[in-house]
């Protein structure tokens, strides 16, 4: 252990005794009457060591670390930390990751190209823009499937509520048909989705917010629709529309916040399809099964709810219920060994990435990594002993708002990644980030980030040439990674 969380757990004990119990607190007036004398206003040092050089941070040393400032060390006597809450405790901790997280920043401590190329731990590559006009706020993309002699075509949702294709020169003007959307706070046109069986059905998938004005005027609401993708005629349009999820006009909320919402299909049967939607602000209704918020979804590509599903039997008004306890789950994937991945927002704090089970608990509200966005502790990470939820593989401390997941694998146009092959890329809003995080025997084994300060990473996606699209906001554009090789060999490029 470090010996700055030593020090810290000292100066934290002597100085917290009768003198800041109150749970009224925020975690910077905490720090402030706690840990600045010593510490520094920022965790800089004022006489006592820095602690903004401490980077070991894995998911598994949080409790030790936890454990330690709050009972104290054998060998630093009369310091242990047991006036303030635990949820007191933690955001300290937090907070103090706040602290390390800018001053890496500050030292430039992110992946910076050399002549354009950024030298990774396993490969080296270049972005290349992609789209750099046209767009506003694009939210999502997928590919349809590569025809001979043709670039791949790409949709594009954007939130204001409308579905665009690039062609690999143009972007086209709007699809017609695409339902009318909710476009407020975060809502509006969100994921789209290409049917394994595109070439058979032409079915696409999307996710929009839904407004209704009964129960409650201009409420809103994730809803997930099928249609046929009609390539025929002048225009490109939607035909056929099909429902595959709605909720309940009284569960539709005027929030503007946390709709997901992420669709993928099960690689091993792909009538299958998983989908995630957030908690709409309502942390309460996360654990509720007879209420849409703050969950996992999985039915069939016609909207009907398997047999085999934890709730179809009974028990829960949504039928169609995988998982819950989730806040706003913006990233889902599958791995290339059929397991489903998420990553979800927490507050301020504690952005998760969790393995998505069937019938599992992920905790929200109950537990979190974070604190609340005003500062507030929250609550701990850690559940109750006999418990049944389900904890993170890996929590960003600090928030990155995690937003786009997928896996680097090999397309039908080819593989640009070997080296990276299986391993997962997540993206975030506020973070600016794209990791590539590596999962072995269940925990994280590699962590790096690839791309930091490009813009508000919104989606990322492995395409079929197996290159990695990043779509982002702010600017509003779509970027792809290729190996360097790849680009210097690229004619014209």
């Amino acid at each position: 252990m470090s010996d700055h969380f030593v020090r810290l757990g000292a100066v934290l004990g002597g100085l917290a005794l009768g003198s800041c119990g109150s749970e009224a607190q925020t975690v910077g007036q905490l720090w402030k009457a706690n840990c600045a004398s010593c510490h520094g206003e920022h965790g800089e040092g004022a006489g006592a060591p820095t602690l903004l050089n401490d980077s070991d941070w894995h998911i598994d040393t949080h409790r030790a670390r936890f454990d330690a400032i709050k009972n104290g060390l054998d060998h630093v006597p009369d310091h242990a930390f047991g006036s303030l809450s635990d949820a007191q405790l933690w955001g300290l901790i937090n907070h103090l990751r706040e602290f390390q997280a800018s001053a890496r920043r500050e030292r430039g401590e992110y992946l910076k190209p050399a002549a354009g190329v950024y030298a990774s731990q396993h490969q080296s590559f270049v972005i290349e823009p992609v789209v750099t006009a046209g767009l506003t706020i694009p939210w999502s993309v997928d590919f349809l499937p590569p025809t001979e002699g043709r670039a791949p075509v790409m949709l594009v949702t954007e939130r204001p509520g409308t579905l665009r294709m690039w062609d690999g020169t143009r972007l086209s003007d709007p699809v017609e048909g695409v339902p009318p959307v909710r476009h407020r706070g975060q809502g509006g046109l969100m994921d789209v989705a290409v049917h394994p069986r595109f070439s058979e059905n032409g079915f696409i998938y999307l996710a929009y917010a839904e407004r209704l004005d009964k129960p409650a005027r201009n409420s809103g609401m994730t809803k997930i629709i099928r249609a046929r993708l009609d390539l025929t005629g002048g225009s490109p349009h939607l035909a056929d529309l099909r429902t595959i999820f709605e909720a309940r006009p009284e569960h539709y909320s005027q929030s503007d916040i946390h709709f997901g919402c992420r669709i993928v299909f099960d690689p091993k049967d792909p009538g299958l399809m998983f989908f995630s939607i957030g908690e709409r602000g309502s942390a309460q209704f996360a654990q509720d099964v007879n209420r849409p918020n703050g969950k996992v979804y999985r039915v069939r590509d016609d909207g009907t709810v398997p047999d085999d599903n934890p709730f179809a039997a009974g028990g829960s008004d949504y039928p169609a219920i995988w998982s819950r306890g989730h806040r706003n789950p913006q990233g889902l994937a599958f791995d290339l060994d059929g397991n489903l991945w998420d990553t979800e927002h927490a507050p301020r704090g504690g952005d998760e990435l969790n393995l998505v089970q069937k019938g599992r608990n992920y905790g929200w509200p109950t537990v979190s990594y974070g604190i609340n966005y005003n500062g507030m502790p929250h609550e701990t990470p850690w559940p109750e002993p006999g418990s049944d939820i389900a904890m993170p593989v890996f929590a960003w401390l600090p928030s990155c708002a995690a937003c786009g997941l997928d896996t680097v694998r090999p397309g039908p146009l080819g593989e640009m990644f070997p080296s990276w092959r299986g391993d997962l890329i997540a993206g975030g809003l506020a973070g600016q980030n794209v990791d590539r995080i590596r999962i072995r025997d269940g925990v994280v084994a590699e962590r790096e980030e690839l791309v930091w300060g490009q813009g508000r990473v919104r989606d990322v996606v492995t395409g079929p040439d197996g290159s990695i699209y990043i779509v982002l906001n702010d600017p509003d554009h779509i970027v792809r990674l290729v190996p360097s090789a790849q680009a210097e060999a690229a004619p014209g490029e």
